[in-house]
C-alpha cells in the first residue's frame, strides 16, 4: 500500500510538473529555437508523404497512393519525394516559433488557469485558433509554391526551385498570384490548430495520469493529435491544393468539380498518405520541440 501511494505521488508530481511547464510561457529566443527544431523535424519526416498526398489530390481521376509513390520513385528517384521542401523548411523556424507564441498568447486570452486540468476543450481550441493569425501570412505563399513544385515532374518542370517559382508567380500576377489560396490556408490552419493544440494538451495529460513515461506521452500525443487534426481538415486542404495549382476562378468552382468527378470521396483523396505522414511527422515535431525546450532550459535560456 505504501508503494502504491508513492507511485500515485510520483504520478501527481509529474502531472503537476508538466502543467507548470505548459502554463509557463517561454521566452522569444527559447520559443524560436525549440519551434524551429520541432518544425524542421516535422518537415524532414513528413515531406515525402506530403508530396504523395499533393500529387494524389491533384491527379485527374482516381489513383492510389501506392501507385503515385511507385511512379514518383521510378521516374524521379528518392529526391522526387522531397520536391518543394526548401520553401517549408526555410520557413519552419519562424512559423513554429510564432505558432507556439500565438498559442501561448491565446491561452492568456481565452483559457482559465485550470483549462488543461479540467479539460476545457473550447478554451484550448480557441487558443489554438489564435496561433493561425501568427503563421498564415508566412505559410500561405510557401504553400502555394510548395504545391506547384510538388505537382510538376522532370518532364514538365516549369519552375527551377522555390525562388524561381516565387519570381515567376510575382511576375505573372503580382502579390495576388503569390498568395493565391490564402483564405483556404487560413481556414485549414485555424481549424487544424484548434484541434491540434487542444488534442495534444488533453491527451498528454491523460497519458501522464496513466503513468505513461513523459517522453512516450509526448511522442504519442503529438502523433495522435496530428492524425485527428488531418481527419478534420483534409477536405479543406484538398480544395486549397486544387485551387492553388489550378486556374479555377473560385473555391466553389473547385468544390463543384471535385463533387462532380469524384463525389464525396474526392474531398478525402490522399487520406492514407496523410495519415501515414501525420503520426510520425507530428510525433517528431512535438518530441523535437519538447526536447529543445528542455535543452534550452538546461542552458539557462528563459
Amino acid at each position: 500500500q505504501q508503494q502504491q501511494q508513492q507511485k500515485m505521488d510520483t504520478v501527481d508530481y509529474e502531472v503537476e510538473l508538466a502543467k507548470e511547464e505548459q502554463e509557463k510561457e517561454p521566452g522569444a529566443l527559447r520559443s524560436f529555437i525549440a519551434g524551429g527544431i520541432g518544425g524542421m523535424a516535422l518537415v524532414l519526416v513528413g515531406h515525402p508523404f506530403d508530396t504523395v498526398k499533393v500529387r494524389v489530390q491533384n491527379h485527374q481521376g482516381n489513383i492510389g497512393v501506392m501507385q503515385v509513390a511507385k511512379t514518383t520513385l521510378s521516374n524521379e528517384g528518392f529526391r522526387g519525394f522531397y520536391r518543394g521542401m526548401a520553401a517549408p523548411l526555410a520557413g519552419v523556424a519562424p512559423i513554429f516559433a510564432l505558432s507556439f507564441l500565438g498559442y501561448n498568447r491565446g491561452k492568456k486570452m481565452f483559457c482559465d488557469d485550470d483549462a488543461i486540468e479540467k479539460e476545457k476543450y473550447g478554451q484550448l481550441a480557441a487558443a489554438g485558433f489564435i496561433a493561425t493569425f501568427f503563421t498564415t501570412p508566412i505559410m500561405a505563399p510557401g504553400e502555394r509554391v510548395k504545391c506547384l513544385l510538388q505537382t510538376q515532374t522532370n518532364a514538365s518542370a516549369k519552375y527551377n526551385g522555390s525562388l524561381d517559382a516565387f519570381k515567376q508567380l510575382y511576375k505573372e500576377g503580382g502579390l495576388r498570384s503569390v498568395t493565391r489560396g490564402f483564405s483556404a490556408t487560413l481556414l485549414r490552419d485555424g481549424v487544424g490548430s484548434a484541434v491540434y493544440f487542444a488534442g495534444y494538451e488533453v491527451m498528454k495529460k491523460k497519458m501522464l495520469e496513466a503513468d505513461v513515461q513523459p517522453v512516450v506521452a509526448t511522442f504519442m500525443s503529438g502523433g495522435i493529435a496530428g492524425m485527428v487534426n488531418w481527419a478534420f481538415i483534409l477536405p479543406i486542404d484538398t480544395v486549397k491544393t486544387k485551387f492553388q495549382v489550378g486556374t479555377d476562378p473560385s473555391y466553389w468552382h473547385v468544390m463543384k468539380n471535385i463533387a462532380k468527378t469524384s463525389g464525396v470521396r474526392g474531398f478525402f483523396r490522399g487520406l492514407s498518405a496523410v495519415m501515414a505522414r501525420a503520426f510520425p511527422a507530428n510525433a517528431a515535431c512535438f518530441a523535437g520541440y519538447e526536447f529543445a525546450m528542455y535543452a534550452c532550459g538546461e542552458m539557462g535560456l528563459e
